[in-house]
């Protein structure tokens, strides 16, 4: 579990949400599944419009910029979290045909 700091992208609140995460080497990758519910979650949305944030991982906190996977990069990011939580093929299927996006945390 991370904890991701994000703010509204309309609102300008700074809200935190705790999340699954899997390490891609430097890199915390997020599943924006909303439990495969037909529309993103709102951090999605917020770090699309602020991508510059931070994460606490464990003990430490991240200086990290988002930015949604490429196709490449999902293809071979979500058999990772796939793994790491069974959960996301059921959400997949739920979402009623949208792609979920994964969301890479890159250091800054």
């Amino acid at each position: 579990m991370c904890l991701l700091d994000h703010v509204g992208a309309k609102s300008g609140i700074k809200r935190t949400a705790p999340l699954l995460y899997v390490r891609d080497g430097e890199n915390v990758v997020l599943i924006a599944s909303k439990g495969g519910f037909p529309k993103n979650p709102a951090w999605f949305h917020n770090l699309k419009g602020n991508p510059d944030t931070t994460v606490q991982v464990g003990g430490e906190v991240l200086q990290v910029r988002a930015r949604e996977a490429t196709a490449e990069e999902r293809e071979r990011l979500w058999p990772k979290a796939e793994e790491a939580w069974p959960g996301y093929r059921t959400y997949q299927k739920r979402s009623q045909g949208r792609e979920i996006p994964v969301v890479i945390l890159e250091p800054r």
